[in-house]
């Protein structure tokens, strides 16, 4: 472990056991490295004074909830995974606004865990906020949902508990480090970022189950096929779009009329400036077969080759 890591875990762990004193937190478990790292952190310095929770959306990645739960029981940390899918369809139905949509997936996350503290009586949420969320969301980029003072969420007040985030210093690469030497599985702390607001944030316009399960099956097909190619590690990011956008293709002898699915793939240390990925064309085209042909509705795969900036990774 290096020695700055080392120091960091220690100082973290030492400030989360004086903050929360003889009490008890809860976590706002995600599944991704930084709420992960968090997690661990903080079951280091409260053990079972620790609660778990993962919000199941419905807004996540095929089988998310089950792959968390699996890899944190291997850790001896248990995690309760709360099904409030109805909650978060209801809150987004009927809105196209990347921002409003944002801020919808935002005031329905506060209320749901709001009401999942007050059950626990953990006076303490164990949230992963990063440097890149504050900084992004400070200039106007856009809203990142776990950037409390930027957007007008007092918890204390509404839901009497205070927010700890011991990785808000740090950029996605060093978070990865701390997980490592937390002893996170190489899985985990390797996986790529995914966003707060889930598939959302890739669906351009309202958000529809049918859309997502159109992403969900998408995002599978990418996953295996870089991971065939031997090139996930060298990506940041990978990841289908969803565009309602239609157009003419083919398929045998009939014309089709349906949806368009864009690859985003980029490379980037901080994720504050970004390249696209110069994946070879052979393994662009066998992902762009595959959603073609095993996924219906979509009948053409476009490839983003924008920078960051001007773009940002995401598309909303």
């Amino acid at each position: 472990m290096d020695l700055k890591t080392k120091e960091f875990i220690e100082k973290k762990v030492k400030e989360i056991e004086d903050t929360v004193g003889s009490g008890s937190a809860i976590s706002a478990l995600s599944g991704g490295v930084d709420s992960s790292a968090c997690t661990v952190l903080a079951h280091k310095a409260l053990g079972d004074r620790l609660k778990v929770i993962y919000i199941d959306d419905g807004l996540m990645r095929e089988n998310e909830d089950r792959y968390v739960s699996e890899a944190f029981s291997e850790m001896g940390i248990k995690v309760e995974v709360i099904n409030a899918r109805s909650d978060f369809f209801s809150a987004l139905k009927g809105i196209t606004d990347p921002e409003d949509k944002r801020k919808a997936f935002r005031n329905k996350f506060y209320e749901v865990f709001g009401e999942s503290v007050l059950k626990s009586e953990a006076k303490y949420l164990i949230q992963g906020t990063i440097a890149a969320d504050i900084i992004e969301t400070k200039g106007g980029v856009k809203t990142q949902h776990n950037i409390l003072e930027q957007i007008g969420i007092n918890p204390e007040k509404g839901y009497g508990f205070r927010v700890i985030e011991p990785l808000k210093e740090l950029f996605k690469h060093q978070v990865r480090e701390v997980a490592k030497s937390l002893g996170l599985p190489k899985e985990l702390y390797k996986r790529m970022p995914f966003p707060g607001p889930g598939l959302s944030t890739r669906i351009i316009g309202e958000v529809t189950e049918e859309k997502l399960s159109v992403l969900r099956k998408a995002d599978r097909i990418i996953e295996e096929e870089i991971r065939k190619a031997g090139i996930y590690e060298s990506i940041w990011q990978a990841f289908p779009v969803y565009l309602p956008v239609k157009t003419v293709g083919v398929m045998g002898d009939h014309r089709t009329y349906e949806d368009i699915i864009a690859l985003r793939m980029v490379e980037t240390t901080n994720a504050m400036a970004a390249n696209f990925a110069k994946v070879d064309w052979k393994v662009l085209e066998k992902i762009a077969s595959r959603i073609v042909n095993e996924i219906e509705g979509i009948n053409r795969v476009v490839y983003d080759i924008t920078n960051k900036p001007p773009a940002t990774i995401e598309f909303e």
